[in-house]
């Protein structure tokens, strides 16, 4: 599975951005999606998960009522979102997506096999 992320850019505490990450390759529809970010100086850190199927979600006490993740694994779109909303200076970081399937989910990155190249986000407050 290669993931291509996308999506980060510059924007004012309060405002939104919403990620992208098109996967290409094997099943995508096989592979829960995970979003982690790293800060400089820090480890990365979960985010947000979503099954297969997209019936379970999984957020960081950090995320929860302020990012949703979803994913399309529709007409070939194979795509997984997260909708960031009320952003805050420290949601600034480098956002990776990620796949894996050796669980229905999983909030821990060693459990995740393929990953993005990353997309920098930055809140300015």
């Amino acid at each position: 599975v290669q993931l291509q992320a996308s999506g980060g850019g510059l924007v004012q505490a309060g405002g939104s951005l919403r990620l992208s990450c098109e996967a290409s390759g094997r099943t995508f529809s096989g592979y829960y999606m995970g979003w982690f970010r790293q800060a400089p100086g820090r480890e990365r850190e979960f985010v947000a998960a979503i099954s297969s199927a997209a019936g379970i979600t999984y957020y960081a006490d950090s995320a929860k009522g302020r990012f949703t993740i979803s994913r399309d694994n529709a007409n070939a779109k194979n795509t997984v979102y997260l909708q960031m909303n009320s952003l805050k200076a420290e949601d600034t970081a480098v956002y990776y997506c990620a796949a894996g399937r050796s669980r229905v989910i999983a909030t821990s990155k060693f459990e995740y096999d393929y990953w993005g190249q990353g997309t920098l986000v930055t809140v300015s407050s």
